[in-house]
């Protein structure tokens, strides 16, 4: 019987930016465990820094102009054939339409099924003491909760399915998940073009249960260019 093989074979497709870090209009560094809300405007490039490696970034969309219409794990990895993001990924909202387009990766691919980690999610795949423990939907909350006024007001119900950035959960012949050492170094980033108007809400995940970040959580730098 012939060895069974994944059914999302892994593309990788290292692309280098020729944007200068000196000429970003905001060039930010957000610790382990804090998060990042923003507005990015269309025709506008964002960058994720995974300044000491290893670090997984949970990052969610929005259309700026109507929230609901979200990141949509589902149109995107159906549409891109791939559950994996990378170079050329284009990141589709829940109505089809294209939210960001990948224009550089230097790491090479990034998770879209791990989801965030929170307090059930510890208690469920660690043991029940992690429950009291930091994560990344207690950050979504915190930033969505203190939002500056000038963006439109998010709540719970636009907490969905989110992009770890960075972050190594491969899916095994049998079709299960594994939570594996990271593959990002120091330095390494993504980018992306916004294509309308999006709100970016990043968690930099705090989780020290996992060795998706060598169980050392690690700050990152934010990065956005006016467009060219």
């Amino acid at each position: 019987m012939p060895a069974k093989t994944s059914p999302h074979p892994i593309t990788m497709n290292l692309t280098e930016s020729s944007l200068d870090p000196s000429a970003a209009i905001v060039s930010e560094v957000c610790p382990p465990g804090e998060g990042w809300i923003h507005l990015v405007k269309s025709g506008q490039t964002f960058r994720i820094e995974d300044l000491e490696g290893n670090q997984a970034v949970d990052t969610l969309f929005y259309s700026a102009d109507n929230p609901d219409d979200r990141y949509s794990a589902t149109n995107t990895i159906a549409r891109g054939g791939s559950i994996y993001l990378t170079t050329g990924t284009a990141l589709y909202s829940e109505e089809g339409n294209v939210l960001l387009t990948i224009t550089a990766d230097t790491c090479g691919r990034h998770d879209t099924i791990g989801g965030a980690c929170s307090a059930e999610s510890n208690t469920v795949r660690y043991a029940l003491e992690k429950r009291p423990m930091h994560s990344c939907r207690d950050t979504f909350l915190h930033q969505i909760e203190n939002a500056p006024a000038h963006l439109p007001q998010l709540t719970k119900r636009d907490l969905t399915a989110n992009i770890n950035f960075f972050m190594n959960v491969p899916v095994t012949p049998e079709g299960g998940l594994k939570f594996e050492d990271g593959i990002s170094s120091p330095g390494k980033y993504v980018e992306m073009r916004a294509e309308m108007d999006v709100i970016v809400l990043i968690s930099n995940c705090p989780q020290l249960n996992n060795p998706c970040n060598a169980y050392n959580p690690t700050p990152i730098r934010l990065l956005v260019w006016e467009g060219v």
